[in-house]
């Protein structure tokens, strides 16, 4: 399990994006503490992809490089289109499975592909980005719930991670969480993941930057300065 951090290597950026490119970041980022990885696999043309084939290559290429990590993808909705059915049948047909997915809570068919991966022998992660979303994780087999602050400002950051912190509560949610945010959001949630004692993630997919604003080289000095500003 997740003590500290996840690296989240690529998301929708460019880079990397080859299993080469994302075994040697994921290198990188392991030898920097990174103790989980999390990536979105590409197609030939460079695309986001749940195809069996960009996922397994993705996964053994990570593997290969870092073993014994755990290893977990995206399933947004985004990636098939929008499409629920088509995104279920191509998660179905994975042969190289991840260790665990994320799936988000506010999309369509969110508790139907929980239980699919949790058939796989998936890990699931539930990404939660609004306090409404939060009674939708109740009684479904999760690894953890992910409080996940999109486009919000640093300074509202930490108030729309405790709103949605305290629904969760409210709701009667107990399991494990994780805490971060992505642009902006991202370095003032993971000084406050680091204050509550969550584990929290960075990497390339979540911000380019480094808390004074200069440019992150990879994911490896965004690992660095997390662990730093984590641990306080």
């Amino acid at each position: 399990m997740i003590q500290r951090i996840k690296a989240c290597l690529n998301g929708g950026r460019p880079f990397p994006a080859s299993p080469a490119e994302l075994a040697a970041e994921a290198v990188a980022a392991v030898a920097a503490g990174a103790e989980a990885l999390h990536v979105h696999p590409r197609d030939a043309a460079g695309k986001e992809s749940l195809a069996a084939a960009d996922i397994g290559a993705a996964l053994i290429a990570i593997r290969e490089a870092v073993p014994g990590v755990r290893v977990g993808v995206s399933t947004g909705l985004w990636i098939s289109g929008g499409d629920v059915r088509r995104r279920a049948g191509l998660i179905a047909g994975w042969r190289e499975l991840p260790d665990f997915a994320s799936v988000n809570a506010g999309e369509e068919g969110f508790a139907d592909l929980v239980r699919l991966l949790a058939s796989q022998g998936v890990g699931v992660e539930a990404g939660v980005w609004r306090p409404e979303e939060a009674g939708a994780v109740l009684r479904q087999p999760l690894e953890r719930v992910l409080i996940e602050v999109i486009d919000t400002p640093a300074a509202a950051a930490v108030p729309a991670a405790d709103a949605i912190l305290a629904r969760l509560d409210e709701v009667g949610y107990r399991g494990e969480r994780l805490l971060h945010g992505e642009e902006d959001a991202c370095w003032p949630l993971i000084e406050h993941a680091g204050r509550l004692g969550l584990p929290t993630r960075v990497g390339l997919e979540d911000t380019l930057t480094l808390p004074g604003g200069a440019p992150a080289e990879g994911n490896a000095a965004l690992v660095t300065h997390a662990l730093r500003l984590w641990g306080g």
